[in-house]
Parts: structure tokens; C-alpha cells; sequence
């Protein structure tokens, strides 16, 4: 992996996080010396991230971090609710024996988490690892972009509400089914779980905001 992709996965993690703040400045010198990196991958990875809508770069006054807008999550919700039952279900149709394995092993750690005690943060970075599994699954890399990329910014939103949040463990654990589900190979279950799953963390947003 070359420097300039691990800035850009390093400093994504940071903006979905929020670990950097919607709309804060984001300076080039100072963020390369944090993440121990040189200024020319982390400009790499912050053009990336631009085009991943993390971002936004204004001539002469410099590069910030996107702001949230939660009425985005309506238009974000718009897509996933149509391609991630897509993807539940190409890849309980599609995925290797392997790969099933490995859906596995992730509904078995899912399922021992401490759903309860363990910090929010990380619980919302193993709704991502979950995803993105899921994703990979599918053995389509357009469809993985695509999902990620929205992913990342749903995630984004739900980070900013997460103290106000009662069903974040409940939906986190409710990957487990889905997990045993697609590597079990339902299509059709994989797909209604998925969409129910979509929906239901979004209407849990909106009841709050």
C-alpha cells in the first residue's frame, strides 16, 4: 500500500469519526506531521477525499471538512436502501466458500461483543468493518465504491447523534443474522434483512432530530 493510500484511509477514518470536525480547516502541514506522513501523500489522499464529498477545497482560502447537513441523510438513505439489499443478495448468491467462512467469523465476533459496554465509536467502526465485508462479498467493485463511499458518509451523520442514540447496539448486533444469513446463501432473506436494516437505523436518526 503506498503512502499516499494509507494517508488517504487514515485521515478518512478521521473525518467519519469526526475525529475532524464538519466544516474545521484542515491544514496540510500540520495533518502530515500528526499522521507522520510527508505533505505530498496527504495532498493526494485530501484530493481523494474530495472527490469522496469528505473534503471541499476553496481557492484561496484553503481545504475544510464537508459540513452535515442531516437533511443529506434523506438522499444518502435514497440509495443505500436500493443497493445494499443489492449487495446482501449478490453476495449470499455469489460469494466464495471462503469468503462465507469469513462472513462466519465475523457473525461469531459480532455476536461476542459486549454490545452493551463497549465505546460507541468503536462500535460504529465495526458497523463499518461489517459493511465493507459485506461489500467485498459481493465480488463487484463498482457496487463496493459505490456503497462504501455512502457508507462513509451515513456514518458520518449518525456519529454526530450518537450520545442521543438508544438503538446503536441493537443495530449493530443485528448484523449477525445478516452475516449468517448471506453466508448461508438466502438471497431473498439476505436482501429483506438488509433494506429492513438500512431503514430502521435511519428512522432512528430522524426520531431524535
Amino acid at each position: 500500500m503506498s503512502f499516499a493510500d494509507r494517508a488517504y484511509l487514515a485521515i478518512r477514518d478521521k473525518l467519519i469519526m469526526l475525529d475532524i470536525r464538519p466544516n474545521e480547516a484542515i491544514v496540510e502541514s500540520e495533518l502530515a506531521a500528526e499522521l507522520q506522513f510527508g505533505r505530498t501523500p496527504v495532498r493526494e489522499a485530501l484530493k481523494r477525499l474530495e472527490a469522496d464529498r469528505l473534503v471541499v477545497s476553496y481557492p484561496r482560502r484553503g481545504t475544510f471538512a464537508t459540513g452535515v447537513d442531516v437533511a443529506d441523510l434523506r438522499h444518502i438513505s435514497q440509495i443505500r436502501v436500493n443497493l445494499e439489499p443489492v449487495a446482501s443478495r449478490t453476495a449470499a448468491e455469489a460469494a466464495s466458500a471462503s469468503m462465507r467462512a469469513e462472513l462466519v467469523r465475523l457473525a461469531d465476533d459480532t455476536d461476542a461483543l459486549d454490545l452493551a459496554g463497549i465505546d460507541r465509536n468503536e462500535l460504529m467502526r465495526w458497523d463499518l468493518k461489517v459493511h465493507r465485508a459485506i461489500y467485498r462479498a459481493a465480488g463487484n467493485p463498482h457496487l463496493e465504491d459505490v456503497l462504501v463511499r455512502y457508507d462513509n458518509l451515513a456514518t458520518r451523520i449518525f456519529c454526530l447523534f450518537l450520545d442521543r442514540l438508544p438503538t446503536v447496539a441493537k443495530h449493530v448486533g443485528e448484523h449477525t443474522n445478516l452475516l449468517r444469513t448471506i453466508a448461508a446463501g438466502d438471497g431473498d432473506a439476505a436482501a429483506a434483512i438488509a433494506l429492513e436494516h438500512v431503514i430502521g437505523f435511519e428512522e432512528s436518526v430522524r426520531a431524535i432530530v
